[in-house]
């Protein structure tokens, strides 16, 4: 099912999380807070608007991360549900992608509803305070299913990049936030959030 990012409110702070990476390694929000700001991530392997934009994700850490912005991506999709979306799958992907950043598992998927990540892929931009300062859509492309046939723009980023470049510059957030667009959370049966 077709879904969108909630827009929550800018300026609060980033939620606190200790999560596992596929091999079991434990990663904190400090350990991927850059000096000067934090891409959060929520994606899963199978949601078709990820594989969409995922290369160019990793293009925009590999080129933020020297300038102080660090990615982090978490999935929490029910593995019960999408077992291609498990963390044996996770590290593959992570691998085939060239991911240079944190793949993290939200098995309790308690980091998604502090977070308010709705859809996949979910993108949260936080200042060197960890202040939220953007949250939207990756651009205006979409992957060509029968939702989006009629659209056509290019993969680029913009939309992200535009706001990685205000906040490193000094620069008030992006007035025109636009949602992102992708898969529905998978939430495990019984513990949707009342926004689902």
């Amino acid at each position: 099912m077709r879904w969108q990012s909630l827009m929550i409110d800018l300026g609060q702070a980033a939620p606190e999380f200790d999560l596992p990476d596929p091999s079991g390694h434990r990663v904190r929000l400090p350990d991927v807070q850059g000096r000067q700001g934090l891409l959060v991530a929520f994606i899963c392997n199978h949601c078709p608007f990820v594989q969409h934009i995922v290369d160019g994700l990793v293009a925009f850490a590999n080129d933020h991360a020297p300038r102080g912005i660090g990615t982090v991506a978490i999935s929490s999709s029910d593995i019960g549900a999408h077992p291609e979306d498990d963390p044996q799958h996770m590290a593959q992907f992570a691998a085939r992608h060239a991911f240079h950043f944190p793949y993290l598992y939200d098995a309790s998927q308690s980091v998604a509803k502090d977070f308010g990540a709705a859809c996949t892929p979910d993108l949260f931009l936080y200042d060197a305070r960890g202040r939220l300062f953007y949250r939207g859509q990756f651009d205006g492309s979409r992957p060509q299913t029968a939702h989006t046939q009629a659209i056509r723009v290019g993969m680029t980023g913009e939309d992200l990049r535009n706001a990685a470049h205000r906040l490193l510059a000094g620069m008030t957030a992006p007035q025109i936030q636009l949602p992102s667009m992708g898969c529905s959370m998978k939430w495990k049966p019984g513990n949707e959030p009342h926004w689902a």
